[in-house]
């Protein structure tokens, strides 16, 4: 939004007002995060302000502890492997809705898109029925199911976006030079939809990567991620390691931010360039 040369001082002000609106936003929204950052530096064992010294001790005891690298671990490996599933299923799903002219398509949208909609507690708690029975609780294997389950939504959104002026025609042609399918989808169709498929399997892993309501329920002690871990620590010993614990969470975050936007220029100098 842009204020016209020309603009009455009445646009002006409302102009003005609409920045400073902006603004107040943004600084709500945001300066929680900053000011857990200088904590995590804090030289006493405190989270206080102000601080008495800086110290990266924190960072250290963030870093070497045992139970902190293993909640990293778990953390990585259940964001990573749940993001490629939802990216592969998610990928697979929006080409079948795009592709055909499914009866009864907006119903299996919708329940595509449920865990988005639907409270999050209320799915962790389905889930931990549901895996009881099936013995995958207690293990990181029920959590990637579980973490997989919320991410595909975020990449059917984002691949059925991309879908949307995409033509069919290519890859029917390719079909007709005597291209298999699947060499057809790697050589013709994943090269343009590959910037939607990227973004929602960013966007998976960092909903993976954040989440905690069900990893309560779905694993134990020794499955703890990231989030997991800082929610006990809060609860039994809360000291400044968790500050650093949370600033490495707002760096990864920060990263997943800059590769969407990425991908978001490339793809604006992709349609630019047709």
């Amino acid at each position: 939004m842009r204020l016209p040369p020309y603009a009455t001082p009445a646009q002006r002000l409302g102009y003005w007002l609409y920045i400073a609106f902006c603004v107040l936003v943004f600084g709500f929204l945001v300066l929680p995060l900053i000011a857990i950052v200088p904590l995590s530096f804090n030289s006493t064992t405190f989270l206080t302000y102000p601080m008495p010294g800086v110290s990266w001790r924190w960072y250290e005891d963030f870093f070497s502890s045992s139970s902190w690298r293993l909640s990293i671990y778990n953390t990585m490996v259940v964001g990573i492997s749940a993001a490629l599933l939802a990216a592969a299923l998610g990928t697979m799903a929006a080409l079948a809705m795009a592709r055909t002219q499914l009866p009864g398509s907006r119903i299996i949208m919708a329940l595509i898109i449920s865990p988005m909609v639907v409270p999050l507690v209320i799915t962790a708690l389905g889930m931990f029925f549901f895996f009881t029975r099936l013995g995958l609780t207690n293990s990181l294997a029920g959590l990637i199911v579980a973490h997989t389950a919320l991410g595909i939504p975020f990449v059917v959104i984002t691949v059925s976006a991309t879908l949307q002026g995409f033509d069919f025609n290519l890859p029917r042609a390719a079909a007709s030079l005597g291209a298999p399918p699947l060499f057809a989808f790697r050589k013709v169709t994943l090269p343009v939809i590959a910037p939607g498929v990227i973004v929602g399997g960013l966007f998976a892993f960092a909903t993976s990567f954040d989440e905690v309501v069900v990893a309560i329920f779905l694993v134990g002690p020794g499955q703890r991620t990231l989030p997991r871990q800082m929610f006990s620590g809060i609860r039994e010993n809360l000291d400044p390691t968790i500050a650093a614990a949370a600033s490495f969470m707002i760096l990864i975050s920060i990263v997943l931010l800059f590769c969407v936007e990425m991908l978001r220029r490339r793809s604006e100098r992709v349609r630019g360039l047709r």
